[in-house]
């Protein structure tokens, strides 16, 4: 059950994230939960010990964790913007 309730946490901040970054209509559903789940699990682990709580990869979902999951996953598209076509948008 956490495993499905992570891929809808992830695919939801990753949908965000790419409505943020401006590059939702490149991006189908697969690449969307990709994006947040990998964006909450780079940002959990590098966040998350500066700021405390827990990522939301190990099942807390608070606003902490989901906030700093969404930052994770901003940040992830915009590492790969500015790996694909050099320049953050």
């Amino acid at each position: 059950m956490g495993l499905i309730i992570l891929l809808i946490v992830g695919g939801v901040i990753g949908w965000l994230a790419s409505i943020v970054m401006r590059t939702d209509g490149q991006q189908g559903i697969i690449l969307n939960v990709v994006v947040g789940i990998v964006g909450a699990f780079v940002a959990g682990f590098l966040l998350t010990p500066f700021i405390g709580g827990a990522p939301i990869t190990s099942g807390a979902f608070d606003i902490r964790s989901l906030l700093v999951s969404f930052l994770g996953a901003v940040v992830l598209l915009a590492v790969v913007n500015l790996v694909r076509r050099g320049v953050v948008r």
